[in-house]
């Protein structure tokens, strides 16, 4: 029930939620209470223009990324864990499994492999019935890493974990059958925070390597390029409101986590 309500209830908190009920609330007290309605609109205006400009989409999901940046140079562990949340399953007409714009975590991975930072990538994830279906997200990496040439007898696959707090216990038990001490942790820089949190509560001596960076120095830098670019990014953009919305999500996860004891 914790995982329904988790995924689903802050739908309701984000911003387009949030905008769509103030519309709803307009057009059921348009004509017997005009003065809630116009209160409703405005609400639902204001927060898709302040969510959806550049200006405090990017400042929110930075507040995030860059609270671990990837340490230079990457220093070698014993294994490599990447966190699911990264693929497709191969359903008709996906010819193969899809990577999602947070697959950079598989592949960086598979680089990381390549640079000998350590000789075992364990795959963590399963995947929601009512997300999409199909084959744990644990054996969709796997595929997409044996297809770019990742031997498969590197590949330990966990395939039950359905959140993060899943991901680090269920890995705790991978680690300590196989006396592993010390891992690199890849997931995309804005889930960096809580995750790395939760798997050092864990007792996981984990080094964090983030990837899939959202913004960048040269993508604020071009916020105030010029007086034209400072102004057009006050507009609300669907990518904005997006960016804006996962920031807010890992902030409600990362309360929500607290209140559970998890962080």
């Amino acid at each position: 029930m914790f995982l329904y309500l988790s995924k689903l209830l802050p739908l309701f908190f984000y911003p387009l939620g949030l905008a769509s009920v103030s519309l709803i609330v307009a057009l059921i007290t348009l004509w017997k209470r005009p003065r809630v309605a116009a209160i409703a609109i405005s609400l639902a205006l204001g927060l898709l223009f302040l969510c959806g400009n550049a200006w405090v989409s990017k400042s929110l999901v930075r507040s995030l990324e860059w609270q671990h940046l990837p340490p230079d140079p990457i220093p070698t562990a014993e294994a490599i864990v990447v966190l699911g949340g990264a693929t497709k399953s191969a359903y008709p007409p996906r010819p193969t499994v899809d990577l999602s714009e947070a697959g950079d975590r598989v592949i960086y991975a598979a680089q990381l492999y390549r640079q000998n930072k350590a000789p075992l990538i364990i795959l963590s994830g399963g995947r929601i019935d009512w997300r999409g279906g199909g084959s744990p997200e644990s054996a969709d990496m796997a595929d997409v890493l044996t297809s770019i040439g990742i031997p498969s007898e590197a590949l330990i696959q966990e395939p039950e974990s359905l959140n993060t707090y899943q991901n680090a216990t269920n890995v705790k038990k991978i680690l300590e059958a196989r006396n592993i001490s010390q891992v690199l942790l890849v997931t995309s820089a804005m889930h960096m925070p809580r995750s790395l949190k939760i798997f050092q509560r864990q007792g996981i001596d984990a080094i964090a390597a983030p990837t899939d960076f959202l913004v960048s120095q040269g993508e604020m830098q071009e916020i105030t390029s010029t007086p034209k670019a400072a102004i057009l990014n006050l507009l609300p953009d669907t990518n904005n409101l997006h960016q804006f919305t996962s920031a807010l999500k890992e902030y409600i996860g990362s309360f929500v986590y607290r209140l559970r004891g998890w962080l």
